[in-house]
Formats: structure tokens, sequence, C-alpha cells
């Protein structure tokens, strides 16, 4: 064959292959790209007007809130159909079927905390208004997947399946799945019980005290009044900490009810639930922090696992049994009872002991779906009372107003433990560890207008000396909430912009205090090795900045893990768990140096600082100046189906990125935990308000709106956050078909 055939057979061959590659493209990828524009039979009342405004944000517009939640639940479906089934799918415990084995442990656990079964139950319970919402919602998602069977994402064909169609009950499930995310202490409990039975009691409570030592995600909130301000109106702040995913967590949206009930809302939505979750309405502005005040306790209980016989008291009680069957993608399924205790289901036995859960997510009435109501609240008391109603996961909300007003609420279940803390497993057979109803909402901590004119929330303990009722929990040390405080309090004139400056702020107190103890020990040694004298001589200089192309960041993450790691071996020598003792509680121990930890603190910390150096050499060389935070504080952040594709996988993902922050700063970066979202709210003009999402708006690849936020969100800049007349334009209208009308 002559080489010019032979070429042009080879140009046949790549002309074909690129046709068939567009063809697939065009055919799996681009075709279910959302509707933007035109007109759709929808069973709707009135038709419902969708614009889009920069960066895919929608303003759905209709004449009354049922034709609205519809909307949105289509709209939304839209953009992340994929990722409401991932979430449905998680909570149920149904991963497995679509993924694989690998998921199985996650959905074994969502069984035993039952979070179908109580999504369920939550069902019969919701008021009527909240079921019309939740319901509008559900048509509008099953809409969607009516329209859309032939051009769904292209997940559902990669992983096999089609979705089946949206439920009320799918949505409740979304809320116990955002609860188990946010209120998941029993394992900290377990390992605090591990410690104490192998360990020095006095010495293990010092390390893991009952309110928490600051080893935990979390969030910022904060309102400034008009005293503080360049146009003498409050500003409100929000960036919430979560785990980062694509497609990212939240969806923007602004919402618009034209009828006899005018609503005008706009903000941070979660996608399987109606409404607005973080935002402002004409009036008012609110941000949320979770409390992290603990709801699950570990109990002990001697229970007989075949027949589920258990002891409480003197009596031996029936346990209820629950079959569960998990399918398994290519693999066996998985059968098995769960037994249901008068405190909960049985969670794990560990090293022959049985242990069984009570949580506050478990307790009748929990899913309280009061968000509608809330992005109705025209002022303080409006805003009040519609938390007063929820019994969800506790969380702090911030509140400001166009009239001038800051305020602060904690709302949730609280359980009240008369007498005792749960920080650690439970005695389930004396029955003299039982809960006594939740703490009354009046009662929980509330604050309006202080003096200062400053309202921070930041995780930390807010429950004054005092306080009536035992407090639990795993609350944030005081670090952020301390700098955040003295950052507003620094200057006046706050303008929303400026705003952003303190949310990425990555200066940390402890870090900082690490560094200077770890001098002055280093000072009280005799001659060290150059590779020691030049790090001593970075911490003596630093700022407290942990900057990712910074070395003094990574020497003191190192020393703090490997102190950890020795305070525990001291109160509980040859542990087997996982050291998290809390920046809080080291800063404490250091500065106290009670006795049972070390003969010699000063020694003990020399210690930990040489190993590590010894683990910074191995991970980035010798010359510690060389040395850089970003290449050890860096993240895989991937599509969680794109990801495995072969050739397309950088399009799907953003790759590995490098972050400043950590555990102790404003802008927290922990684990896969980091701002969620960012928002500024300007009570004074709603236009020069600011939000932006990490990743986009969009799950759709090719969407221009996948990944278009994530540059501003990674250098800290954001976006105007509309409010005015929706945009000219494209527009899709949701008209209502014939059986409507």
């Amino acid at each position: 064959m002559g080489s010019g055939r032979f070429l042009k057979y080879i140009n046949i061959l790549i002309a074909a292959v690129v046709l068939v590659t567009g063809a697939s493209g065009y055919w799996f990828l681009y075709r279910p790209l959302p509707v933007r524009s035109g007109t759709l039979a929808a069973p709707v009342r009135h038709p419902v007007a969708v614009h889009w405004e920069e960066r895919g944000v929608p303003v759905l517009r209709g004449a009354s809130e049922e034709d609205v939640w519809f909307a949105q639940g289509f709209v939304t479906a839209q953009e992340r159909m994929w990722q409401m089934d991932a979430l449905r799918r998680a909570a149920a415990g149904e991963l497995a079927e679509i993924a694989g084995a690998g998921a199985l442990e996650q959905d074994r656990e969502a069984r035993l905390l039952r979070l179908r079964r109580l999504a369920e139950a939550a069902v019969n319970e919701l008021q009527p208004e909240e079921r019309r919402a939740l319901a509008a919602y559900a048509r509008g998602v099953n809409h969607y997947l009516r329209t859309h069977r032939d051009r769904l994402p292209v997940e559902f064909l990669l992983a096999g399946y089609r979705p089946r169609p949206w439920r009320i009950a799918d949505s409740a499930a979304i809320g116990y799945q955002m609860a188990r995310t946010l209120t998941n202490h029993w394992p900290a409990d377990l390992r605090k019980g591990r410690l104490l039975e192998q360990g020095k009691p006095e010495l293990v409570e010092a390390l893991f005290p009952p309110a928490g030592g600051g080893m935990n995600p979390g969030s910022n909130a904060w309102a400034v009044s008009g005293q503080w301000t360049a146009s003498g109106r409050p500003l409100l702040a929000c960036d919430m900490h979560l785990e980062i995913s694509i497609p990212n967590l939240w969806f923007l949206a602004r919402l618009e009810v034209t009828g006899e009930r005018p609503l005008r809302v706009a903000g941070i939505t979660f996608p399987g639930l109606p409404g607005v979750v973080v935002g402002h309405n004409e009036r008012i502005a609110w941000g949320i922090t979770n409390l992290e005040f603990d709801v699950q306790d570990l109990y002990r209980e001697k229970i007989d696992p075949a027949t589920g016989r258990y002891q409480h008291q003197d009596r031996v009680e029936q346990a209820y049994g629950e079959r569960e069957l998990i399918v398994v993608k290519n693999g066996r399924p998985l059968e098995f009872v769960t037994w249901l205790t008068r405190h909960g289901p049985v969670l794990t036995a560990d090293r022959g002991t049985t242990y069984s859960l009570r949580w506050g997510a478990a307790e009748p009435r929990f899913f309280r779906y009061v968000f509608p109501e809330l992005n109705r609240a025209r002022d303080w008391t409006e805003f009040r009372a519609a938390l007063a109603r929820m019994n969800g996961p506790a969380f702090n909300f911030v509140y400001a107003d166009v009239d001038g007003n800051i305020g602060y609420q904690v709302a949730g279940r609280l359980p009240i433990r008369p007498g005792f803390s749960g920080s650690a497993p439970l005695d389930g057979i004396s029955g003299k560890f039982e809960w006594e109803g939740k703490i009354p909402f009046e009662q929980l901590p509330s604050l309006s207008n202080p003096p200062s004119g400053v309202i921070v929330s930041a995780n930390q303990n807010p429950f004054p000396a005092g306080y009536p009722y035992q407090v639990d929990g795993n609350f944030a040390a005081p670090y952020r909430a301390r700098q955040i405080r003295a950052l507003l309090t620094s200057r006046k004139q706050w303008r929303a912009e400026e705003m952003l400056a303190v949310q990425k702020d990555v200066y940390s107190e402890f870090a900082r205090f690490l560094a200077r103890r770890i001098v002055e020990a280093a000072d009280r040694r005799r001659a060290a090795p150059p590779l020691v004298q030049s790090a001593v001589e970075l911490l003596r200089a630093w700022d407290g900045q942990m900057e990712i192309e910074r070395p003094e960041p990574l020497i003191t993450t190192l020393t703090y893990q490997h102190l950890q790691r020795a305070l525990t071996d001291a109160a509980a020598p040859g542990h087997r768990v996982e050291p998290l003792v809390g920046e809080q509680v080291v800063e404490h121990l250091l500065r106290t140096r009670p006795p049972g930890f070390f003969a010699d603190w000063d020694q003990a910390l020399f210690d930990e600082f040489l190993s590590a150096l010894e683990e910074g050499q191995r991970m980035q060389g010798r010359d510690v100046r060389q040395w850089r935070y970003g290449r050890y504080n860096q993240r895989l952040i991937a599509h969680p189906v794109g990801h495995r594709l072969p050739w397309i996988s950088q399009y799907w993902d953003l790759g590995v990125i490098r972050f400043s922050g950590s555990h102790t700063t404003v802008k927290q970066i922990y684990n896969r935990i980091m701002p969620s979202m960012r928002m500024v709210a300007d009570l004074n003009d709603w236009e020069r308000s600011l939000i932006n999402l990490p990743i986009g708006q969009s799950g759709h690849v090719l969407s221009s709106y996948y990944k278009d936020q994530w540059q501003a969100y990674y250098l800290g800049r954001s976006f105007p956050m509309r409010f005015g007349q929706p945009p000219a334009g494209r527009r899709l209208v949701l008209a209502p078909s014939s059986d409507e009308k």
C-alpha cells in the first residue's frame, strides 16, 4: 500500500474518531444541559418566569408560593439532579447499589442510624404549610425527570441506572443527612471511652473535656451595627465551612412571589429542599453556624444479639428488630438486623461491649422545615418565632435588619442531661443517665443589639458560666471568634467588599503561641544543630500568618501533631486510637503545666519539635527555609465520577490545590473542610451585597457555570448578589398545562 493511500485511511480514521467523539459529546454531555429559554408546559396554576443572572443564578418569579417552590425544584434538578440523587442515596444507605462495595460501610452506618426510616416517619408529622412547600418542590423535581428521561446527566449513564421519582421523604432524608454531618459526635465519645479504660482518667478528662477543646470544623457569621459601617446601617457576613465537593454543596437562587402573600428572598439554597437557607429578604438578613452542642449519647447495653432481649434496671426488655438489606453493585447483598432499644439502635460493639445510640434527630417531631417561614420574617420577633419551632440540628443564627438591629439566637433541640455528661459512653442498664426533654427555647442563648455593636459566631461556646443545664459539645476554640472581633473593631467605616478581607484572614493565634513556646524551650537548651537553629530563628520572627509559601506554618503544624500524640501517650500509654487533642486544651496545658503528663514540659515540647523537624526533612528536604506549607496543606478536589474517566478527568476536576489557612484561622482549612460559600449582606443597599460559591452553579461539565467561580473563590474575591429587577434577555416560562387551567 502506498504512503499516500495509507495517510488517506489514517485521515479517514481520525475524522471518524472526531465525528464519533463529537456526536457522543453532544448526545451525552450537551443535550442534558438545562433549558434556559422558551416556554414549557408544567403543572402550575400560574406562569412562572425564570431569568438567569450572571454565573447562572436563577430568578424565579410566580404568583403563588407553591408555583415558585415547584419551579425551584425543577430548576435545581436541571442543574444538580445527580447530586440530589446521591444525597438521598447517602441518607437512605443506597450508595453501594450504584457504587459497589466501596460504599458499603457508609451505607451500613446510614441504615444503623435509621435515616431513611426517620425521614419516612417525619413526613407524617409535618405541618400543612411544610408539607405544601415540600410537595410542590417534589412535583418540580419529578416534572424535570418526566420531561428529561432521554437526556439525564451523564453520571446516570456511567453508573448504569435511572433515578426514581422524588418524594417528600427524600427531601426529609437530605435534612437528616445534614444532621448526621453536623452532629456526628458518637465516634469521639467512643474514643474517649477507650482512653478512659486504657489510661489515667484524670489526664484523659483534661485532654477531652465535656465542653470540647477546639478540634472540630467550623463556620463563621457576624453582624456589625451602623456604628461600625460607612453607611450607618448593619453589615452581615457568613461563610459556612463544610466539606468541599464537585458540585459544591449549595445552589444560589432568588425567589419572588407576586401574589397575595408577596415574597422576595435571595441567597443560598440546599439542593433537595425548598426555600433559602442563608440570605436576605427585603427587610432582614441572616447567617448560620453550627452550634456543636452534643446531641448524641452512647449507652453500654447488656443485650443478647440473637434474641434482642436486654437488661434495663431490674427488668429484661425486648428490643425491636429491623431487618435491612443493602444491595451491592456487582456483589452479594448485605443483610442484617438492627436491634432498637429504649435508647436507640444498637450501633456498634467494641471489645466485648455493645453500645446503643440516643440521638436528638431520632426524637419525635425532629424534622421541622421552618425555612419557608423564616424567609418571610420581617423583624426580630417574627424571626425568633420561626426559630422557636425548629427542632432540628442546633444552629447559631446571626441576624440584621434594615431598621439597624442586629441579633443572635441559638435554635434547635438540645437535650437536658440532669447531672451527668454524655462526653463518654454511659451505663444504659441503671437508668441513671436518661435525658429529660429538651432545653426550652426561651432559655437558649440569645442577644439583641449589644452595646458593642458587634456579634460574632465562630462555633465557640455561647453558654454563660452558671448556665442551668449541663453543657456538652465539641465547641470550637475561641481563636477564630477573637480574631474576627479584633479585626472588626480595629477600625470603622466598614463597607461590604472590605469584609472579604476578614473572611480570608489566615492569622493563627494558636500557631503563633506555639511558635513562641517552642522558641522559649529551645533557648533553654544548649547548642543545637544548624537545622534546629534555622527553624528556631524562623519561628522567632514569624507573624503567625498561615501562608502557603512559608515554612513556619508547616513547622508548627507538625509540632502540634507530635505533641498531640505525646500527650495522649502520657494519659493512656499504649492507646490504640487517633489522638485529637484540641488546640485550646494544648495551650492551656502548656500554660499551666500540670503534673502527670511530663516531668519537664520544656524538654517534652523540644523533643516533639525535633520529631517534627525530622518528619519535615523526610517530606521536604534538609533546608528548612525551603519548606513550603502549601506543599503539605493541599487537597485533591475531584468529581466523584468524572475523576475516574481516563484522559478527560481534568475537565471534571480542579486537581490538587494548595491552601493557606489552618484549623484555627478565620479562613479555616481542615482535612477537606473549608468555606463552602461566602456572603456579605449590606442592609443599606442590597445591590452592594456579595455572594459566591467555591466551584460553580452547575453540575454539568459542559456548562459555562460548572467551575467559573473557582478562581475568584480561591483568591478571596466575590460577586454582586443581585436583588433588583430580573435581567432582560433569555428567560424560561413554566406555563400551566391544559390540566392545570
